[in-house]
């Protein structure tokens, strides 16, 4: 360690006198910090949940069918655009090795 670290970890008062490195004290744990809280029960918990998602912003059903169409047209191009790469990159390969 270098004098300028050493000069300014005492200005911060992370080092001694000598220069050493001071060890930090321990702040609590996090038990001592907050108290623990109390297991709710499954009841409890689903009652939460069921609240929760009567919150929840649900799609109308247009929405939904238009989400719907779009993703299993995305999932047809994608199966097809690795369907031919696999096709074209597989008739490459034996290609090479026929050669």
């Amino acid at each position: 360690m270098n004098r300028e670290t050493k000069r300014m970890m005492q200005r911060q008062g992370q080092a001694g006198p000598d220069g050493a490195p001071q060890a930090r004290r321990a702040q609590g744990s996090a038990s001592q910090r907050r108290p623990a809280k109390k297991r709710a029960s499954i009841r409890q918990f689903f009652r939460e949940v069921r609240e929760e998602m009567r919150q929840v912003s649900w799609p109308t059903r247009p929405e939904l069918i238009n989400y719907t169409s779009i993703t299993l047209f995305v999932l047809i191009v994608m199966i097809g655009l690795i369907y031919g790469l696999n096709l074209v990159f597989g008739k490459f390969v034996v290609y090479l090795f026929q050669n």
